[in-house]
């Protein structure tokens, strides 16, 4: 059974991360901060063992077990971004509804917003019988090769 919709404002910057930690009784530690900067400044999906390595190549010390409980806690809250690959999870800072772009060269995942037409939404509403309430749409393909 799906719950109803709830309005909550989408995570548009670091600060409305901390902020729905803090709406939602989340303990704000070092570590879960070290995290979510580390994510808005990256401005990538990175995998936990990258979020691990990049913190301590900074300075801000911290275990595996504790990037691990961090990135589960702040995932399961909708807080962050987690996505399931074959390879293993990866994770970033947009959490509300968007498209991504694979590129095959690189194996990286960008984050874009795409809006389809009304007109195709009533189209595929129509051919499933389904309302469509929110969407995401994978590309995937190779960068452009460009003279050097």
């Amino acid at each position: 059974m799906q719950k109803e919709a709830e309005t909550i404002k989408p995570i548009r910057s670091l600060e409305d991360a901390v902020d729905r930690c803090q709406n939602l009784g989340m303990r704000l530690s070092r570590q879960r901060r070290f995290i979510l900067e580390l994510l808005w400044q990256a401005k990538e999906h990175l995998s936990a063992r990258e979020i691990y390595d990049r913190l301590n190549q900074q300075g801000k010390e911290i275990g595996h077990t504790s990037v691990y409980q961090n990135l589960e806690a702040l995932s399961s809250q909708n807080i962050i971004e987690c996505i399931e690959r074959s390879d293993g999870r990866l994770y970033g800072n947009i959490s509300d509804s968007h498209s991504h772009v694979n590129c095959l060269d690189t194996n990286q995942i960008l984050d874009v917003e795409v809006e389809l037409p009304a007109e195709l939404l009533a189209q595929i509403e129509l051919q499933t019988g389904v309302k469509i309430t929110d969407y995401n749409i994978n590309f995937y393909g190779y960068r452009q090769k460009q003279d050097n």
